[in-house]
C-alpha cells in the first residue's frame, strides 16, 4: 500500500463484536500527549474511537516478532512527540492482544490506520521511513482539519509543514523531474555515503539503477530473446529488469530463480545477487515477494 489518498479511503469499518465490552465503571486509561498509549480490547472504543470525534487518532498494529514494525512504532512515537499532542497515537500489540487483528482488519504488519470522527482511514501495511510517515501524518491532520477537528486547541486551517528533505534527496528529485536517472542515482549514492542505512536512499538508488539499465533496451526484443535462449543469463537478467520495471514482478522473479536452478558457481551467484536487488524494489509484505523468497531458498538449498 503506497501513500494513500485519504479521502478515497475514508470510512474504514471495524468488527468490534469480537472484543470484550468495557466494564461499566472502568477507569479511563491515563493519557500523555505525544506518547504511544496501549490499545486494548476494553479501551479501543472509549479511549480511541470516541476520542477521534475531537482529536485525530492513529493506531499502529505491530509485533515484536517483526522488528520493522517496532521501528515504525518508534518513529511514530517520535513524530507524535514532535507534534505536541495534536493527535493521539495508539499502540496495538498483537502479541499481547491477537484478537485486535480481526477488529481492525489487519492483513499485514506494520499496519497503520487513522480514526477521524469514528471512521477509519487505512494508512499503510508495510514498513516506511520517517519522511514517508511524516507525509502520511500531514495528510491525516489535513483531513482532520477539513472535518472540523481542532488541532492543538485551534482550528487546523493551515496545512502541516512538509517534511524536511535531505540535500541529496532534493538533488535526486530535481534530476528525476528531468528524467535523468543516472544523475539521480549519483545523488542517492552521495546520500548513502553519508547515511549508509538510509532506507529511502537505498530504494531510490535501486529504482534509478533499474531505469538506467533498461533505458536503452527494447522490451519486446529482449523478452523474445530471453524466450529463445533460456540459458543466456545476461539476456535473462535484462528480461527480468524489463518485467519488474513494468510491474510484472512474478514473471521477473521466476525467470531469475530458474536461472539460479540451472546455473553453476559464478552465474548462480550473479543471478542471486541481481534477484535480491530486484526484491528491494517491492513491498516486503507483497505475497509475490514472499513466495519468491521461499522459491529462492529452495533453489539455493
Amino acid at each position: 500500500m503506497s501513500t494513500p489518498n485519504l479521502s478515497q479511503n475514508f470510512g474504514r469499518a471495524f468488527d468490534l463484536s469480537s472484543l470484550k465490552k468495557p466494564a461499566p465503571n472502568s477507569t479511563p486509561t491515563p493519557t500523555q500527549p505525544g506518547v504511544a498509549i496501549e490499545v486494548t480490547p476494553e479501551n479501543l472504543v472509549r479511549d480511541f474511537v470516541s476520542v477521534s470525534n475531537s482529536t485525530p487518532v492513529v493506531l499502529l498494529a505491530w509485533s515484536a516478532r517483526m522488528p520493522e514494525s517496532v521501528q515504525v512504532l518508534e518513529i511514530l512515537n517520535k513524530l507524535a512527540i514532535d507534534d505536541g499532542g495534536s493527535w493521539r497515537l495508539g499502540s496495538v500489540n498483537l502479541d499481547k492482544y491477537p484478537e485486535m487483528a480481526n477488529a481492525l482488519q489487519v492483513q499485514a504488519l506494520p499496519f497503520g490506520i487513522a480514526l477521524i470522527q469514528e471512521q477509519g482511514v487505512p494508512l499503510f501495511d508495510a514498513p516506511h521511513p520517517e519522511p514517508q510517515l511524516r507525509a502520511v501524518l500531514n495528510k491525516v491532520l489535513e483531513l482532520a482539519a477539513e472535518k472540523g477537528l481542532k488541532i492543538n486547541g485551534t482550528s487546523a486551517t493551515n496545512e502541516p509543514a512538509e517534511p524536511v528533505m535531505e540535500p541529496e534527496e532534493l538533488e535526486a528529485m530535481a534530476a528525476l523531474e528531468k528524467g535523468d536517472y543516472a544523475l539521480a542515482a549519483l545523488s542517492y549514492k552521495k546520500w548513502l555515503s553519508r547515511k549508509p542505512v538510509e532506507k529511502l536512499a537505498q530504494i531510490g538508488l535501486a529504482q534509478c539503477e533499474l531505469m538506467v539499465r533498461i533505458s536503452n533496451l527494447d522490451s519486446a526484443t529482449i523478452l523474445a530473446s530471453a524466450a529463445a535462449d533460456p540459458t543466456n543469463l545476461e539476456v535473462q537478467i535484462q528480461a527480468a529488469d524489463v518485467e519488474v520495471a513494468g510491474g510484472n514482478y512474478e514473471s521477473g522473479f521466476n525467470r531469475l530463480i530458474k536461472s539460479i536452478q540451472n546455473s553453476d558457481s559464478d552465474d548462480k551467484k550473479r543471478a542471486k545477487d541481481h534477484l535480491l536487488a530486484l526484491f528491494s524494489l517491492v513491498d516486503p509484505m507483497d505475497p509475490i515477494l514472499i513466495k519468491a523468497r521461499s522459491a529462492l531458498a529452495s533453489a539455493l538449498f
